[in-house]
């Protein structure tokens, strides 16, 4: 195979990487793959420890890709064996132990996420309990023995683990091994891995020079901050983007990313040339552009990453939408319940819009609360609404001393009394409005 000249697959290999490790060698494997036309064997690791994938993850998928491209193969490392154990990197405690069944199907729909970045061919896919199921014990042993429990104190998580009297088990100073010995199973010539991860990759190399093999390279990327600019992106936290996300939703989050991380989103998580980006930037800066403008066309470039231009454009239409009050996100939470009366706060709570009736009545009194729909409302509690909505009696004629009906289906409605009871028939839907972009759509 006849590869690019390595000076070109340097220039692209090289963006937003932030370390690599020996920093001279990857020039090295890549002349030497140039020179043989042999493709260098790129790892990555992965314990599906959860099925989701978001775009934290994405970035060192997209590096991957570029390998790719470039002509390499992909190895990606399943880690049924590893996630049994789980990562302890940068954890302040022991990971849940997974059985072998939850992890087997978590990789099942990573793999098919996985696939929406990387391409199916020139990629090998091996589970880690190939070798690890046939490992003798005495091989084991073998291998802990090329490691010290000083080396392992060494690493911050461990270290603070242990000076804070926090219990580290045995079998998580296996993890670093292990991950090591993929490399050593796979022939890997480059490792990618965030920052976190390079401990581990290092013991790849290790244990690649035990062997007596040439040992890889490790290329690390950063930690993609998450939405709100502030830390690692996370789902347990809500800062993330999903790759299973409905277009218009991954639409909304990125545009409305903290402007911190703007220019750094561009950079990991586009193709855009760098000199490009860092002229929108300095656009910014002297105010010559408006930093959404930028968000628009980042959310719009990574959006048709993986559901096309079409859809992408459709994407920023509905969010144009939502902020006019004429369209509802695809994430909206959706419940049922019984058709009856409801005081204004305890359907609040009922359909987990908050936790509290003390937090949905602070929301209310700010005027954050809205909703669209057909309902009752009982006159003598005193409900104010808009002039679109006229008492009725049981016969359908105006009476102010009776109940109210809301007429005007769809028409969006402020709930602002606290003492309003609301009387919904069956087959009736009101959709929930909370704060600027948080719906929920109730069935009765």
């Amino acid at each position: 195979m006849q590869f690019r000249p390595v000076k070109e697959q340097l220039d692209i290999l090289m963006r937003g990487v932030i370390d690599v490790v020996p920093q001279d060698e990857l020039e090295k494997k890549l002349q030497k793959s140039y020179d043989t036309g042999v493709p260098l064997r790129v790892k990555m690791g992965v314990d599906p420890t959860a099925p989701d994938v978001h775009f934290g993850h994405t970035v060192v998928m997209r590096k991957l890709r570029q390998f790719q491209d470039l002509g390499h193969t992909v190895v990606l490392i399943v880690g049924d064996y590893t996630a049994q154990i789980g990562d302890p990197s940068g954890r302040n405690k022991a990971r849940p132990r997974l059985s072998h069944e939850q992890v087997l199907e978590n990789a099942k729909e990573y793999q098919e996420q996985f696939f929406k970045v990387v391409r199916r061919d020139q990629v090998e896919i091996h589970y880690n309990g190939e070798w690890f199921s046939k490992l003798p014990f005495s091989k084991v042993t073998e291998l802990m023995g090329q490691f010290t429990v000083a080396q392992m104190l060494e690493r911050e998580d461990f270290h603070n683990r242990y000076a804070a009297n926090t219990p580290i088990s045995l079998h998580e100073f296996m993890y670093p091994m292990m991950q090591g010995y993929d490399s050593v199973a796979i022939n890997s010539d480059v490792e990618l891995g965030g920052t976190d991860q390079k401990f581990n990759v290092l013991r790849g190399r290790d244990l690649q020079l035990f062997e007596g093999m040439e040992p890889q390279i490790g290329l690390f990327m950063p930690i993609l901050l998450g939405t709100d600019g502030k830390v690692k992106m996370s789902k347990s936290i809500g800062n993330y983007v999903g790759l299973n996300e409905p277009a218009d939703v991954m639409y909304h989050k990125i545009y409305s990313l903290a402007d911190s991380i703007v220019e750094n989103w561009f950079e990991l998580l586009t193709n855009i040339p760098l000199a490009e980006i860092k002229q929108m930037m300095a656009d910014i800066a002297a105010g010559k552009m408006n930093p959404n403008d930028a968000k628009h066309r980042l959310a719009i470039d990574i959006v048709t990453q993986y559901y096309g231009a079409e859809a992408a454009e459709a994407a920023a239409a509905k969010e144009r939408e939502i902020h006019s009050g004429n369209a509802i996100p695809s994430d909206a939470a959706e419940c049922n319940l019984e058709p009856g009366k409801y005081g204004v706060l305890d359907l609040l709570v009922k359909i987990k819009a908050f936790a509290s009736k003390g937090e949905a009545r602070r929301m209310v009194q700010n005027g954050g609360v809205t909703s669209m729909g057909e309902v009752l409302i009982l006159l003598g509690d005193g409900a104010v609404v808009n002039t679109e909505v006229v008492p009725i009696d049981s016969f359908g004629n105006i009476d102010p001393y009776r109940n109210m009906k809301v007429v005007n289906n769809g028409i969006e409605w402020k709930v602002d009394d606290l003492q309003a009871q609301l009387v919904v028939e069956k087959g009736s839907q009101l959709v929930v409005k909370v704060g600027k972009r948080k719906f929920f759509k109730v069935n009765f």
